[in-house]
């Protein structure tokens, strides 16, 4: 089958592994394409830092670029994708704790759902005040939470991980997905009560 042939916005999983492996550069373009937005909000969820969560997405992409070769497809390429950007993320915050900034600056521009409904909210200066302070009230109670509790709620509620996906990428149990989960809702639920 030729590229002509391909509809690549409708390119099978293992279709696009098996050209990222013969090294075919509008694979390439295709996999950043399809997954960029999804891995950065993953990075910047665990980051909580725009200009990094970008630098981390890049690395990733080389990495992929470079060890596509020894992708098993044990795994989907999207759980792969994203084990390895959680990975990259943690080691980031780990090899930078010294300096960590905690800075939120939403994804809004790089997400055209978003943009859209920014652009809704700019007819009503009044509630897109009110979401903006809202987001900021609720950013800085998730900040609060540890590391590995705010993850697991990242994944999870911005996400939409499952348990198992969740796990999966942390490599932990599900229980303690789930134990994790049920303590970062029970903290944000107090912190935003008191």
């Amino acid at each position: 089958m030729n590229n002509s042939a391909v509809h690549r916005d409708n390119i099978e999983e293992a279709e696009l592994v098996e050209r990222l492996k013969r090294g075919q550069e509008w694979a390439f373009a295709i996999l950043v394409k399809k997954y960029r937005m999804q891995l950065l909000k993953i990075a910047y969820g665990i980051t909580l830092d725009r200009e990094e969560s970008c630098e981390i997405v890049q690395d990733v992409f080389v990495s992929v670029h470079k060890n596509i070769k020894n992708f098993r497809q044990e795994a989907s390429l999207k759980g792969w994708l994203r084990k390895i950007t959680v990975n990259h993320s943690l080691n980031w915050k780990r090899k930078f704790k010294r300096r960590f900034r905690w800075s939120h600056t939403p994804l809004e521009q790089e997400d055209e759902k978003m943009q859209y409904t920014v652009q809704k909210e700019k007819k009503n200066p009044e509630t897109a005040y009110q979401g903006k302070e809202f987001e900021k009230f609720v950013m800085g109670r998730i900040k609060k939470l540890p590391e590995k509790v705010r993850v697991v709620f990242v994944l999870n509620t911005f996400e939409g991980l499952s348990y198992d996906e969740i796990a999966q990428s942390l490599g932990i149990k599900k229980g303690t997905v789930k134990s994790r989960l049920h303590t970062a809702r029970k903290s944000l639920l107090e912190s935003i009560r008191s």
